[in-house]
């Protein structure tokens, strides 16, 4: 049997061969479709919260799930009605400006599909070289919103009303800012010359740990208790908590370098 190598000499799998011609055979109009990004970040944003979504409604009658919360003696979890609100903020936003203007940042890329799908060792490189820029990127573009008043006032500070974030609420901020962040993702992946399928699972990831971030649980299973190099949402709730520390989205170290890291007490609860 003969093995498929990707352009480098490296033997792919035979899964990511199969979903790549797949995708190439029938989908390439969605690929270069310059309004793919912006709807991709719309959608998997919705459906990656709708487990929180469910944790939230469980909340109300569920003593245990509430213990979870990180502000549990604080009140209910946030309504459904509050969370259809965020959701038609966040929609209003991708619509008028967010899908406009990544529509033409991606015309200006001219997208070029590969004739090979990547190897897994391509695929995980890629993956955590994006994840790894992008949270450098976003630590300092973050770091200088909270520094300059007018940024913090006019972009970042709607992001901070939410005092207590819940998931839906990680991509509920200015418009300017959501744009932001979806411009340094697709930057993050074009520097790194991401393979499609790994620039997608980047996406995902990415959008996940936010999520996850903003969730306002201390699961037991959280990622950021199984590799500690993450923050996490204790992480995160203690930036929305004093707003000058914990700028990273993802990983600590840039907090641990520049002085604004501090542990939540969360982090040492009994669970």
């Amino acid at each position: 049997m003969v093995v498929p190598c990707t352009e480098y000499g490296e033997a792919q799998a035979p899964v990511l061969l199969g979903l790549w011609e797949y995708v190439k055979s029938g989908q390439e109009d969605v690929l270069r479709s310059p309004f793919l990004p912006a709807s991709f970040a719309f959608l998997a944003h919705v459906l990656l919260c709708v487990p929180f979504l469910a944790l939230d409604a469980l909340g109300s009658v569920c003593q245990r799930v509430r213990s979870w919360r990180m502000t549990a003696g604080s009140g209910p979890p946030p309504s459904l009605s509050r969370w259809l609100e965020c959701f038609c903020r966040v929609l209003y936003k991708y619509v008028t400006v967010v899908l406009p203007v990544t529509a033409l940042f991606n015309t200006l890329i001219n997208l070029k599909l590969p004739d090979v799908a990547p190897s897994c060792w391509q695929l995980c490189v890629e993956v955590v070289a994006c994840l790894l820029l992008f949270d450098m990127l976003f630590f300092m573009w973050h770091y200088v919103m909270h520094r300059v008043s007018w940024l913090y006032r006019n972009i970042h500070q709607m992001h901070h009303q939410h005092h207590t974030p819940f998931a839906l609420a990680a991509q509920d901020c200015s418009s300017a800012e959501l744009l932001s962040l979806l411009l340094l993702s697709l930057s993050s992946a074009w520097m790194v010359g991401c393979h499609p399928l790994s620039e997608a699972l980047f996406h995902l990831i990415n959008t996940w740990l936010a999520v996850e971030d903003h969730c306002g649980y201390d699961l037991p299973w959280a990622l950021h208790r199984l590799l500690p190099c993450l923050g996490g949402a204790p992480h995160h709730h203690a930036h929305h908590s004093l707003q000058i520390i914990n700028y990273a989205p993802l990983f600590t170290h840039w907090d641990h370098l520049f002085g604004t890291y501090r542990a939540s007490v969360l982090n040492s609860r009994p669970q």
